[in-house]
């Protein structure tokens, strides 16, 4: 979503990187196009103002002028101007508090993703020790409770539904009694979208909050929307009292001005972001992080818990074992590239690792890596398990098989064997400094 605004201030501040000392000029020049670029992504007229303001006296205090690298310091004051402009280094983000059982509400307009995402906020609180309950309010859209019973079974959450009753606070009780008994400590209820702002429905729904006295209200709002997302939350706030945001469809390529202006609009944290469609797909909101993946900076701590999350610690205690005895195979590498997969796009990944978001031909990556898992997959457990008795005959009959050629299935053995080559050369040194007492026995697991 944020790609071309990312793209223009990073543009903007490699010229900075050249100045060996900054004047007014120079930083007033610098900070015209950043407005200039704000504004073009969206963001709140008003919201740019007071940003420009702040960096300005901030970039032409004394301490960045005399500074040994005053473009750096530049940079280094717009990210933190992000990032107090998203919320501040910890409001809003649940990773730094524990999340607060209870009945959460999730509201929002019509085809904004709020079903799918309590799917997804309930598999995310059921990863984090949790035991959530889904509750099907939405009683006005067709298929509404079909369409959250699916999802409860995909991420495995229980559903509670009252098919036939119209009342939802009827159905919210009743649902709060259900999630004493089975011993679910979060809550979650699905109401019903709207196209517009539905009073009779937000009547609905503030019955439903003094039923409740839910610990969190949060509204589900499509990134994309731009600047009437900004209304819309302040109109459910109004009547709701909301205590936080999710933001949808951040994969998108809308331009982003939403997610910058909401916060600073609206002083509602962003909780949670989602960015893409799998059920896995939802984030805790860091401003501090996604500051530093608009500047370019990465985020390497998301891509870490990513990795967390995806890789097997079993698999990698084998894999290790089999580095040191030397017997890796190509059912291995299939193994690793599988996982590899979990933690989502290619291009996302390398977004996360500082000055890797822009390398060329990243389609051209994911599709390399998908090939390499076809020509595996199409030979025989023997030859994974033994690739020194893959033949002419034997490859030929895999590029056949994998729709490649026979001189890409040769590269992949070559690729595999210089990755072999490389973990044991890594295994020995590992052996080797840990003899000496240099550092303690390395894991691959968590």
């Amino acid at each position: 979503m944020f790609d071309s605004l990312s793209d223009k201030l990073q543009g903007i501040f490699k010229n900075l990187r050249g100045f060996g000392k900054l004047t007014e000029k120079n930083v007033a020049d610098a900070l015209r196009e950043v407005r200039l670029v704000l504004l073009e992504a969206d963001v709140n007229y008003k919201v740019v103002k007071d940003f420009i303001e702040r960096t300005k006296q901030r970039a032409l205090g004394q301490e960045v002028l005399t500074s040994i690298t005053p473009g750096q310091q530049i940079i280094k004051i717009v990210h933190d101007e992000l990032v107090a402009l998203m919320g501040g280094a910890e409001d809003g983000a649940p990773g730094g508090r524990a999340l607060p059982q209870g009945n959460w509400m999730m509201v929002g307009l019509h085809g904004c993703g709020k079903t799918t995402t309590c799917g997804k906020l309930a598999k995310l609180l059921a990863k984090q020790g949790r035991k959530p309950l889904l509750v099907a309010c939405d009683v006005h859209r067709p298929a509404a409770i079909d369409q959250l019973e699916t999802l409860g079974k995909q991420v495995e959450i229980p559903v509670f539904s009252v098919r036939g009753e119209n009342d939802v606070v009827k159905i919210a009780k009743q649902a709060t009694a259900f999630a004493q008994s089975q011993k679910r400590d979060v809550v979650i209820f699905d109401t019903a979208g709207r196209l517009h702002i539905d009073e009779a429905l937000v009547q609905e729904l503030v019955r439903m909050r003094e039923a409740l006295a839910p610990q969190e209200i949060l509204l589900v709002a499509d990134a994309a929307t731009g600047q009437e997302a900004v209304n819309i939350v302040e109109h459910f706030d109004k009547a709701l009292n909301i205590t936080g945001i999710v933001l949808t469809k951040l994969d998108g390529d809308a331009r982003g001005g939403a997610a910058l202006s909401m916060r600073a609009v609206t002083g509602k944290p962003i909780r949670f972001a989602g960015v893409g469609e799998k059920l896995d797909d939802l984030e805790p909101f860091y401003a501090e992080r996604m500051a530093g993946r608009i500047l370019g900076m990465g985020d390497v701590v998301s891509l870490v818990e990513k990795a967390q999350d995806a890789f097997d610690a079993r698999k990698a205690e084998e894999l290790q074992g089999k580095i040191a005895d030397q017997s890796l195979n190509l059912e291995d590498f299939l193994s690793q590239l599988q996982q590899l997969k979990k933690l989502g796009p290619l291009e996302n990944l390398l977004g996360m690792l500082p000055g890797m978001g822009k390398m060329p031909d990243l389609s051209g990556g994911e599709s390399q890596l998908k090939r390499v898992e076809a020509v595996i997959q199409s030979m025989t457990p023997t030859e994974r398990r033994r690739p020194e008795i893959l033949n002419a005959g034997r490859r030929t009959r895999i590029a056949t098989g994998s729709g490649t050629s026979v001189a890409e299935v040769n590269d992949v053995l070559k690729q595999f064997n210089a990755m072999k080559k490389m973990m044991q050369e890594m295994g020995k040194m590992q052996k080797a400094m840990t003899r000496k007492g240099a550092l303690p026995k390395m894991r691959l697991g968590r």
